[in-house]
């Protein structure tokens, strides 16, 4: 089966715009942003035939809308989930009072016991509706939804962030906040 072009750029995106922009010798300002000519060549000097075109159409057809280009088109970031330190200029924000998180059922005993990291990302993403959760925690195993009591969580002064594309971020979640979806 021949390999699908949008889904190959978005992945090689995701790890270059969120992860590791020095694998293809370029570097993301401090809100996360880089030229997309400079991105374009990079690519192409590292073997990846990725054009202008093929990168407005990940962007377009991102169901997750995990990329954005600055609003004259000319440089391109990832929405949220990098390693790499960035200030996306997110203001803290009410969340509703829970939000959801998916991870698969093999993690849950960690998780009870230490509460959600963000690992080697920068915060926890967190849902605001279930079925959202679901499919993420289906993509690592059997699903398991958790409930993040995010009105305590805010309440006792841990902030949170709305990422453009509609995911929560915020900081680690101890275990007092969570509870399994049942």
């Amino acid at each position: 089966m021949p390999r699908d072009p949008i889904v190959d750029t978005s992945k090689l995106l995701s790890y270059v715009l969120r992860h590791r922009p020095d694998s293809i010798g370029i570097v993301l300002d401090a809100q996360g942003w880089v030229d997309v000519g400079a991105l374009l060549a990079a690519l192409q000097k590292h073997g990846k035939p990725v054009d202008r075109d093929l990168i407005e159409r990940v962007v377009a057809g991102n169901d997750k809308a995990r990329f954005a280009f600055s609003a004259d088109g000319a440089r391109i970031r990832a929405s949220q989930g990098h390693s790499v330190a960035v200030d996306l200029g997110l203001a803290p924000a009410v969340p509703p009072a829970v939000l959801y998180h998916g991870t698969a059922s093999r993690f849950m005993k960690a998780i009870l016991a230490g509460g959600l990291k963000p690992g080697a990302r920068r915060h926890v993403h967190l849902s605001a509706d279930v079925n959202t959760a679901k499919r993420v925690g289906a993509r690592h195993g059997f699903p398991v939804v958790l409930c993040v009591d995010a009105q305590r969580m805010l309440a006792d002064g841990m902030p949170f962030y709305l990422s453009d594309n509609g995911v929560w971020l915020s900081g680690a979640v101890p275990p007092r906040y969570l509870k399994v979806l049942g």
